[in-house]
């Protein structure tokens, strides 16, 4: 996945199959600690809400989308209402070409083929969200998560310096994946690059504060830096 571009619609099938597989059979009660004061429940009515929300951008060009709440929020009845709105989402997507035009976060690639990209990584960390919540995360395929670091460079980092959520990197982030190849960076601030090196799917946790700075960072800056808003 390092040296061409997954295919993503078997990838979001997949992980929405997963992440609804974990929905029907968790304790919906049970807190999120990776989503502070969120339980599963509430975990699965914000992505049955997010694909909602993406499959309007790409049928109606805008993001103007208040989504459909689950009538029953019990286990079966919202597993139902997440698989049935994550269903459309993937067969909109395999019958839209891949660069019909669609509203996007990212002004440089306003096509329905973003979606599909960033559906599979919103579904890959909230399955892993739900997952870590009942004690047994699944790894996260290393390309794939290498990916996804790659995306909050170019599109989630930036845009949220362009809304004011987050002040632009004070100096550069040089981040090294060791099971991957390659390398990114985040920012261009002035100064000397913080290197951070580990494997790929800590990184991406660490970018989308899933993980634990004080044990993968040991740079007391760099730790400062990751605790903005780098990612929603």
């Amino acid at each position: 996945m390092t040296s061409e571009s997954p295919d993503w619609l078997p990838l979001l099938r997949l992980h929405t199959e997963r992440f609804g597989d974990v929905a029907r059979d968790a304790e919906l009660d049970a807190p999120v600690p990776s989503c502070p004061g969120w339980s599963l429940r509430d975990l699965v009515v914000h992505l049955g809400g997010v694909h909602q929300w993406a499959t309007h951008a790409v049928v109606e060009g805008n993001p103007n989308l208040r989504p459909e709440p689950p009538a029953d929020e019990g286990r079966s009845g919202l597993t139902a209402w997440y698989r049935r709105h994550a269903s459309h989402l993937v067969e909109v997507l395999a019958s839209t070409a891949t660069d019909a035009p669609a509203w996007t976060l990212d002004d440089r690639d306003p096509s329905a083929q973003f979606w599909m990209r960033r559906q599979v990584h919103e579904t890959v960390m909230h399955a892993w969200d739900a997952e870590n919540a009942l004690g047994r995360p699944r790894p996260m395929d290393p390309s794939l998560a290498w990916d996804g670091v790659l995306e909050v460079r170019d599109v989630i980092y930036p845009r949220q310096v362009r809304l004011g959520r987050v002040q632009p990197l004070s100096r550069p982030v040089r981040v090294i994946g060791t099971d991957v190849s390659g390398f990114a960076v985040l920012g261009d601030g002035d100064g000397e690059s913080i290197v951070l090196r580990d494997k790929a799917e800590t990184l991406l946790r660490l970018l989308w504060h899933r993980a634990d700075p004080h044990v993968h960072v040991s740079d007391r800056q760099a730790r400062g830096l990751l605790s903005g808003a780098l990612t929603p």
